[in-house]
């Protein structure tokens, strides 16, 4: 029997209308030469790309940019869109079998991908906290685009899930001056636990040497703009989709001379191009998970049959989640079984 051939079954979240996801069924293949098949463990929601996709407002001028890994269908809908999955490999390389390991790959119960297309989890990143993987990597580009320095005051605005990574990591920067800026004050007890200050737009400092903006907001932008001190750099790190962003460039832009920056995760930063891959950089950002500060950005666990009725008030922009953990344990899944009862191709 062919591998393509094994009726084995996964389920996969597919977003099919603005506003509205489903669960479907679709075949998973045993794996081939150079192929594994990984059970789920846990995936996360990313509620920013994710909220855009849910609403149907991918531009379509970045249609083709915006496809992610191993995503099904075509924007607008139907699409299977996610890129945070955590999970056991059942069969496969074995070099690989039973490892803990990390996907960019959409929510789905299991999946058989090239070996190459995953990464271990180290040994010191509990599994959970893994899904922050491709989070740390858009960070961590951010961080390697902005250059912050020792010392630096540094404004983080925006205190969701990349605006809080880029915060802990320009926070261990010795002597630097970092706060996160948010419109919620409860984000304060976050930027606390991450070991950063916490400031509320209208009491953030102002004079930064650097300020990186993560709110997908206008007025985020605004508040980036007016915390810059002079000549000093604004990092945009959002990604706004689809409509006009107004950027206040009539004030003090051009006197201050400041420098506004785009960074974005589909590209190594030039700064280390030259001689780091993108896997590289995802192992680094794995590396990094090992920071026991960092599971106060994990909502409790959801399960996965509960996302199609949840999502909606997940990714609502007046939801307070910061990264919605969904739980695929096996209780509430139908099992994906053992490797033995997977047909080996010859």
């Amino acid at each position: 029997m062919e591998p393509s051939d094994v009726g084995r079954q996964a389920s996969a979240l597919w977003y099919v209308a603005p506003g509205r996801g489903e669960i479907r069924d679709e075949p998973v293949r045993a794996p081939g030469a150079g192929e594994v098949l990984v059970q789920t463990r846990y995936t996360a929601l990313s509620r920013g790309t994710e909220r855009l996709v849910f609403s149907g407002r991918v531009p379509e001028s970045e249609r083709t940019r915006m496809r992610a890994p191993f995503m099904g269908g075509d924007f607008p809908f139907p699409v299977k869109y996610g890129y945070a999955l955590v999970g056991t490999v059942r069969a496969g390389s074995p070099d690989l079998l039973g490892r803990t390991v990390f996907a960019l790959h959409p929510h789905q119960t299991a999946c058989t991908l090239p070996a190459e297309a995953v990464l271990p989890v180290p040994e010191g990143v509990p599994t959970r906290r893994a899904v922050l993987a491709a989070n740390m990597e858009t960070a961590l580009n951010a961080v390697w685009d902005a250059a912050p320095a020792p010392a630096d005051r540094i404004a983080v605005v925006g205190g969701g899930v990349i605006g809080c990574l880029i915060a802990c990591l320009c926070g261990s920067l010795a002597g630097a001056e970092v706060t996160l800026v948010d419109l919620l004050p409860a984000r304060a007890k976050i930027a606390e636990a991450l070991g950063v200050g916490f400031a509320l737009p209208d009491d953030a400092p102002e004079d930064c040497d650097l300020v990186m903006h993560a709110s997908a907001s206008a007025a985020g932008l605004a508040t980036a703009l007016r915390l810059a001190g002079e000549e000093a750099t604004i990092l945009e790190a959002s990604w706004h989709g689809e409509g006009t962003v107004a950027a206040p460039l009539g004030g003090a832009f051009h006197a201050k001379r400041l420098r506004l920056l785009s960074s974005q995760v589909g590209r190594v930063a030039p700064s280390h191009r030259p001689r780091w891959t993108p896997r590289r950089r995802l192992a680094a950002a794995l590396d990094l998970l090992a920071d026991a500060r960092l599971d106060v950005l994990l909502a409790s666990n959801l399960p996965f049959a509960a996302l199609p009725k949840e999502i909606g008030t997940i990714l609502a922009p007046q939801s307070d989640v910061l990264c919605q953990v969904i739980d695929y344990h096996p209780q509430n899944l139908e099992p994906i079984g053992q490797e033995e009862s997977w047909e080996k191709p010859s």
